[in-house]
């Protein structure tokens, strides 16, 4: 159930206070700045998921079962549209700097790490890369994001196998591993 709604009859609720919560925006934040989008966008990302729940209250459709599994594929489409509309112009090692806590120091090895990690998600397929943030990044299971994607779970599967294997080739390559 999403916090702060009452429900109302057969397929509708009312927000009471904003729809999503903080470990959502965090999360919705997160899985947009994964998926390329910059930092100074970030802001109206997390807007526009906002407004879509908000707008699918207002159809009167049912609340989505998972409200934080919806944000997430949500910011992921989202995403991928703005990738199909800019390309992408800031530097990878820019948008992973804004998602690492500035209180977490990290080692030279786990900053070369995430910096190889990024740049091979930065290389993989829209499709692929979509499964792999939503996967291990928003940890969603393969039946949420097979639901939350309208395609098979068989997909999924398949789209997370190659997108692994080709970021395993690529670390392997770049000797990071």
């Amino acid at each position: 159930m999403l916090r702060g709604r009452t429900r109302r009859g057969r397929g509708s609720y009312v927000a009471d206070d904003d729809p999503l919560d903080a470990a959502q925006e965090r999360r919705v934040r997160a899985v947009l700045a994964l998926g390329g989008v910059p930092q100074a966008d970030l802001p109206d990302g997390v807007q526009q998921v906002r407004l879509r729940l908000l707008e699918r209250a207002a159809s009167g459709r049912e609340a989505p079962r998972d409200v934080s599994a919806w944000a997430a594929v949500v910011a992921s489409n989202l995403a991928m549209d703005w990738h199909r509309a800019k390309r992408r112009q800031e530097r990878l090692g820019e948008r992973l700097a804004a998602l690492r806590p500035a209180e977490a120091p990290s080692g030279e090895e786990t900053s070369v790490l995430s910096l190889a990690v990024a740049r091979g998600l930065d290389v993989l397929p829209d499709a692929q890369r979509q499964v792999v943030v939503l996967r291990f990044y928003a940890d969603l299971p393969v039946r949420s994001i097979a639901e939350q994607l309208g395609v098979p779970e068989g997909t999924v599967k398949s789209r997370l196998h190659t997108a692994v294997r080709a970021l395993r080739a690529r670390l392997h390559e770049d000797e990071v591993v």
